[in-house]
């Protein structure tokens, strides 16, 4: 399901109130006008969106290695922080701590090989091959902005991802499967500026085992999420039985977006040797991407 937009604080029914009670004893106008600003202070307490200045790099997020992270993080896994724009932090809205993940065109500075910033989480990956296993995470994410570049091939930012190394080569050492990619979508402003208002979310899935680029990959439109709503989501990767073969079966990776199912059977099933899944914010060709996590979970199940 997915989940409104965050609710206005209980403090702020106090506020309101404690003004009905002072308008009627005084100035209302002078009232008035302390009650905007009041909630004005209010609502921007309970944002934790980057308004600054895009820079590649800052002193705060200068991480000298990839396993760069907090203590005791609410989000499960290994954090992989290949970005020296901002380290992985957390912020508490209404009750609700997530994890803030913001990164920037040019900032990894970890890597010579011209791979993209991220901060991702790396889960541990489900290393068999038999019918009913899998690799399966849960969680809530709230997008607010991912990259914008000149051209529409570049746009967007990943926010999960499907893992798994396969047999007999092809690709990366280490392939992503299918990436979930989030694409802004524009609107004005209350002053005619151009925004990001929401985010297309597709699916950018292989064709073949260790695929890349426009002819190793697609990309199909999934749905589309509003910027800062709260969306729950869930990824399953994992092997099953083919109901059309009884002696072959499917390597797939299902995804629940908004209460909304969007499976998906991977390539050459036979070739597939785990299932594993990575989440955060990852990619962006220009701009700033700002990427939210809460209610994290993880669960694998391995069957010889």
């Amino acid at each position: 399901m997915k989940i409104s937009k965050l609710s206005f604080p209980l403090a702020s029914l106090f506020t309101l109130i404690l003004v009905a009670t002072l308008l009627s004893c005084g100035n209302k106008e002078e009232i008035m006008e302390e009650m905007e600003e009041m909630m004005e202070e209010e609502m921007a307490s309970e944002s934790d969106e980057d308004t600054g200045p895009i820079v590649e790099c800052t002193t705060e997020g200068n991480n000298a290695v990839r396993d760069t992270d907090i203590a005791n993080p609410v989000n499960v896994g290994t954090a992989d922080d290949r970005s020296c724009y901002a380290n992985y932090k957390e912020s508490t809205i209404d009750g609700t701590t997530w994890g803030v993940y913001n990164i920037t065109f040019g900032s990894n500075h970890l890597d010579n090989n011209g791979l993209q910033p991220r901060i991702e989480r790396s889960l541990n990956r489900s290393q068999t091959t038999g019918i009913g296993s899998y690799a399966r995470f849960t969680g809530t994410v709230r997008i607010l902005e991912t990259g914008k570049t000149n051209s529409d091939g570049s746009d967007g930012s990943y926010i999960m991802q499907a893992k798994g190394k396969h047999t007999g080569g092809g690709g990366s050492a280490d392939p992503a499967i299918c990436l979930y990619l989030a694409k802004p979508v524009y609107g004005t402003d209350a002053d005619g500026n151009q925004v990001q208002v929401s985010f297309d979310l597709f699916r950018e899935q292989i064709n073949y085992r260790g695929g890349s680029g426009a002819d190793g990959r697609d990309i199909v439109f999934l749905t589309n999420i509003p910027k800062n709503e709260a969306t729950d989501i869930k990824l399953e990767v994992g092997f099953r039985a083919d109901p059309d073969n009884p002696d072959a079966k499917i390597h797939y990776a299902d995804a629940v977006i908004g209460g909304t199912e969007f499976n998906w059977n991977i390539p050459e099933p036979e070739r597939g040797t785990q299932s594993g899944i990575r989440y955060g914010a990852y990619r962006v060709k220009g701009g700033r991407a700002q990427i939210r996590w809460a209610n994290t979970t993880y669960e694998k199940v391995e069957i010889q």
